[in-house]
């Protein structure tokens, strides 16, 4: 029996990212073309938009974003409680939810960001 490893491989690659997607279709049409960021946001904030969806998208779940400098993934308060964002051109942050029916919890109540395969892109925002 042959088995085709190269279909394996690439099939649990594709099982084992984050799923992104995006609040508006606006947003997906902006982010899915470098050309819609550049119009969008400028030369330097595209760039930085493009590295960090290249993370995202490598990612398994949100514990994989680096919650060190540059990404610098963090759980916001306030308004955006549950919200989380990763850092971009200073004082822009690119905001993201968790999209699960059920958010996973940890026993103490917070979300198990290990758990978390699921998000939705929010906005690209200066919330301070």
């Amino acid at each position: 029996m042959t088995i085709n490893v190269f279909h394996y491989l690439l099939r649990n690659d594709y099982e084992n990212i984050l799923d992104i997607a995006f609040r508006t279709r606006r947003l997906e049409r902006t982010f899915n073309a470098a050309a819609g960021l550049r119009k969008t946001y400028g030369e330097r904030m595209a760039k930085v938009i493009m590295m960090r969806m290249a993370v995202l998208k490598a990612a398994r779940n949100i514990s994989s974003v680096p919650a060190t400098p540059p990404e610098r993934r963090h759980l916001l308060r306030g308004d955006r409680d549950e919200q989380f964002a990763v850092d971009l051109v200073h004082p822009h942050r690119l905001v993201f939810e968790a999209t699960h029916t059920l958010l996973p919890r940890r026993a103490d109540g917070g979300i198990d960001i290990e758990r978390v395969t699921s998000i939705t892109i929010l906005d690209v925002i200066d919330y301070h």
